[in-house]
C-alpha cells in the first residue's frame, strides 16, 4: 500500500511531483576557509527564497548560573549590529519585502529569513553584520531580560503542560543538561552578567559551528559569491567544548507532583530514548503517530472518543544529539483521578507491549508519515528547514532523502520491541499537575 500510494502521488503530480524534481544530487554543498557550511538548493517555481542558519548551540550547551542564554541570544540578535540599530534588522528585511522568525530548543538555536529573490544580497549583509559584529548593548540587556522574564512567567502561568514538562525534566534527567527549561531559570535570567553573554556569544556563534542552508529562486552561483564575500571574512574560532556529561540509565520509576488552579489533573510520563540519528528513531516516530495522531489512535481512541477519561492526550518525542525523552500528556476528563488516568495510558502501553500492532495499522501511520513528509517538501521553508534537521542531527542532509524508505521498512515487530524496550517501569518518570484544592 505505501508503495502504491508513493506511485500515485508521483503520477498525480502535487506533492509527489515536487519531491520528485528535488534529488540529494540537486543539493549542492560548499564550505567556506572559515568553517561555515552551506546547503544550497535551487527551486525556481516561485521568485522567492529562503536562508535557515543553524547554530549548534542550545540549552543543552549550558550550565548551572547561566541556563537560557541560548534562547536570550535568540532575542539579543535582532537588537543590532556594527551597520544596523536596534530592530532595524526587522525593518530593513520587511522594506525589501522579507520576513524573519527565530526559535532555540535543546539542542539547536535556528534563524530564518524569508525574501524576495532581489533581496539576496540584503539578507547577506544583514547575517554577516550580527554575525561578526553584534552590539550586546547594555541598555538592550536589560530591555530584553525584561521580555524573557515575563515570557518564562505568562508561560508558565499560561500552559500546563510546560509546567509540569518543566518539572519533570529536572526529574528524569540526574546529571545531563537536558533537565534545564530551554528558556532557563529565573535566578540566572536575572544574574546573567555582560561577561557572561559576551564569552556565550564568542564561543558558540563561530562561523565554524554553524550551518546555512538557502532553497529558492536563487543560483548556486549567487549565493557562493555572495558568501565568499560577506560570510568568508568572519574569523574562524575555535570549536566550542564538547557536551561530556552522560545521563545514567535510569533504574527506578521517579514521581512528582505539583499543583495550579486548575479544575482535572493533568498528567506526564516521560520515558528515555535514544539521540535522534539512532536506528531505533523511525520506530520509535511511528509509535509516536500510533498513540495519538488522529482520532483511530491508540490513547486518542481509548482514552478520548470512546470514553470520557481524557480530555486531551498527545504524544511527543524530543529531539537530540544525546539521548532525550518520550513524553505522553493527558488531561483528565471530569471526575477522573490522575491514578485512574495513568492506569488507562498503562494499560493502552502494555496492550500495545503484549499483543504488538497488526500491519494495517502500522500501514496507516506510515501513510501519514508519507503525507506528511511530502506536505513538507512542497514548500522551499518546508525544504530549508528539513535539510538542516537532517545534515545536523543525522550527520547527513542525504538522509532526507532516505527516509521514506526507512521508514516503510519498519515493521510491526519493530513497533512491539521498541515499545518493550522503553516503555518500561524502571525507564519511566511521572508527573502529576494537581488541582489546587485538592493539595493536603
Amino acid at each position: 500500500m505505501f508503495q502504491k500510494l508513493l506511485l500515485s502521488l508521483v503520477l498525480l503530480g502535487g506533492a509527489g511531483t515536487l519531491y520528485a524534481q528535488s534529488t540529494p544530487d540537486e543539493v549542492k554543498t560548499f564550505t567556506l576557509p572559515n568553517g561555515m557550511k552551506f546547503l544550497v538548493l535551487e527551486d525556481h517555481s516561485i521568485p522567492t527564497a529562503n536562508m535557515y542558519l543553524f547554530w549548534k548551540v542550545g540549552s543543552r550547551n549550558e550550565v548551572h548560573g547561566i541556563t537560557g542564554l541560548s534562547h536570550f541570544f535568540e532575542h539579543m540578535m535582532f537588537n543590532g549590529s556594527k551597520n544596523y540599530g536596534p530592530k532595524q534588522f526587522d525593518r530593513v528585511m520587511e522594506a525589501n519585502g522579507g520576513s524573519n522568525n527565530a526559535y532555540t530548543t535543546e539542542n539547536v538555536t535556528v534563524y530564518t529569513d524569508w525574501f524576495q529573490k532581489d533581496a539576496l544580497e540584503t539578507i547577506f549583509k544583514l547575517e554577516s553584520d550580527r554575525i561578526a559584529h553584534l552590539t550586546i548593548d547594555s541598555t538592550m540587556v536589560e530591555s530584553e531580560r525584561g521580555v524573557v522574564l515575563s515570557e518564562r512567567s505568562t508561560g508558565l502561568e499560561n500552559s500546563n503542560y510546560r509546567l509540569i514538562s518543566e518539572l519533570v525534566k529536572s526529574v528524569a534527567f540526574q546529571e545531563h543538561p537536558y533537565m534545564f527549561p530551554v528558556i532557563g531559570f529565573e535566578s540566572d535570567i536575572k544574574s546573567w552578567t555582560q561577561q557572561d553573554l559576551e564569552n556565550y556569544f564568542q564561543t558558540y556563534y563561530a562561523p565554524n559551528n554553524g550551518l546555512v542552508v538557502v532553497v529558492g529562486d536563487v543560483t548556486l552561483a549567487q549565493v557562493r559569491k555572495l558568501a565568499d564575500q560577506y560570510m568568508a571574512p568572519i574569523a574562524a574560532r575555535g570549536l566550542p567544548p564538547q557536551v561530556r556529561t552522560v545521563e545514567p540509565d535510569q533504574n527506578g520509576e521517579r514521581r512528582v507532583t505539583t499543583y495550579k488552579d486548575i479544575s482535572t489533573p493533568n498528567l506526564l510520563l516521560a520515558y528515555h530514548t535514544p539521540e535522534t540519528g539512532h536506528a531505533d528513531y523511525y520506530a520509535l516516530d511511528l509509535l509516536n503517530n500510533l498513540l495519538t495522531a488522529g482520532n483511530s489512535s491508540r490513547l486518542t481512541k481509548s482514552l478520548v472518543m470512546d470514553t470520557t477519561l481524557a480530555s486531551q492526550v498527545f504524544a511527543f518525542m524530543g529531539d537530540g544529539f544525546d539521548p532525550n525523552l518520550f513524553y505522553i500528556y493527558a488531561v483528565a476528563g471530569a471526575g477522573v483521578s490522575a491514578p485512574d488516568l495513568e492506569q488507562a495510558v498503562l494499560a493502552q502501553l502494555d496492550e500495545l507491549i503484549q499483543q504488538g500492532v497488526t500491519d494495517t495499522e502500522l500501514q496507516k501511520v506510515k501513510n501519514q508519515k508519507l503525507m506528511e513528509f511530502y506536505r513538507t517538501m512542497e514548500t522551499i521553508n518546508g525544504k530549508a528547514n528539513s535539510l538542516g534537521t537532517y545534515e545536523i542531527f543525522f550527520g547527513d542532509y542525504r538522509r532526507l532523502y532516505e527516509a521514506p524508505k526507512r521508514y516503510e521498512q519498519v515493521t510491526p515487530a519493530d513497533i512491539q520491541r521498541v515499545a518493550a524496550q522503553y516503555f518500561t517501569e524502571r525507564n519511566r518518570t511521572v508527573g502529576y499537575l494537581l488541582p489546587e484544592q485538592s493539595a493536603p
